[in-house]
């Protein structure tokens, strides 16, 4: 199946996709496998309608095991697809438009306690440079509430110890800024003399976070950073990653009383309903502000 050519107009698609959405490359080789696998389908089926393969397809995704999000996921795909025949007018209508998605069911993010985190970034030894440069990438990670791969994307020109923010590239190279408090700033600022020290003559200049090297930090260095001092702290391994410090940020931020929307720009979500997620980890939380805040929640 992996195998299966696309027609030219797939091709355009995921061409068309690629640059308008910004996706990264693995994002992009998930909608190719997608779009084969459909496409696939398309070929064993040719007598049955539009919709009709539209159901077999998502039939076949749920015999083989698919979990929910990933149906999901190929869905958006399939719909995408067919919208862009439309309007490109390889297709006179669409056949998913009468189809709902298949329900998404949305994990609760797992958060550590204010305590653990405190452990944490406690962790390192701040007695020699590397132990200094991991308690500024474990203070800014969740400083700032950014991604693993954003953080090592970070130059020291993006970091601004005035105004106490940082410019953060996102997905689909989408800039945001975001602020960082004295803990952050403190453990930075200890970890630069180490910087200009490892830096050397390396070829990347600009990094804010070097291996012992003098090399960027690497997305997988940052994750083993993270999981090395999180067994220093007590922390199950299970249970930790730069994505749990980030969703630990958000949680710790939105039962401190920070709005959504505010959450939201800080994490660079699209979409608010991404950032709802949040609300649902900490009920006792929304129910006091129900509480104090609406008319009649007495």
């Amino acid at each position: 199946m992996s195998g299966s050519p696309l027609p030219s107009h797939g091709i355009e698609f995921l061409e068309s996709i690629r640059s308008e959405r910004g996706l990264a490359a693995n994002t992009a080789a998930a909608y190719r496998r997608d779009l084969i696998q459909y496409r696939a389908t398309l070929d064993d089926n040719s007598a049955l309608s539009g919709a009709q393969v539209v159901h077999e397809h998502l039939a076949l995704l749920r015999d083989r095991g698919l979990k929910d999000t990933s149906i999901a996921r190929k869905f958006a795909c399939i719909r995408a697809y067919h919208r862009f025949l439309v309007a490109e007018g390889y297709a006179l209508r669409d056949p998913t438009a009468m189809i709902d998605a298949p329900a998404r069911a949305i994990p609760l993010p797992r958060a550590l306690t204010i305590e653990e985190v405190s452990k944490l970034l406690d962790a390192p030894e701040t007695h020699d440079k590397l132990g200094r440069r991991d308690r500024a990438v474990l203070e800014l990670l969740y400083a700032t509430g950014c991604r693993a791969t954003e953080l090592v994307d970070i130059d020291i020109h993006d970091i601004d110890f005035e105004t106490k923010t940082a410019i953060v590239t996102g997905k689909g190279n989408r800039q945001r800024l975001v602020p960082f408090g004295s803990y952050a700033a403190e453990a930075i600022d200890a970890w630069l003399p180490d910087r200009l020290e490892l830096r050397g003559a390396a070829p990347d200049l600009d990094a804010l976070f070097l291996t012992a090297r003098g090399n960027r930090l690497s997305r997988q260095t940052v994750w083993r950073i993270v999981a090395r001092h999180g067994r220093t702290a007590g922390i199950s391994p299970d249970r930790l990653s730069p994505h749990v410090l980030r969703h630990s940020a958000a949680t710790h931020m939105v039962e401190g009383g920070a709005d959504l929307r505010t959450v939201q720009e800080m994490l660079g979500h699209a979409s608010l309903s991404t950032t709802q997620v949040y609300t649902k980890v900490s009920p006792e939380h929304l129910r006091e502000v129900v509480v104090v805040h609406h008319p009649r929640g007495r």
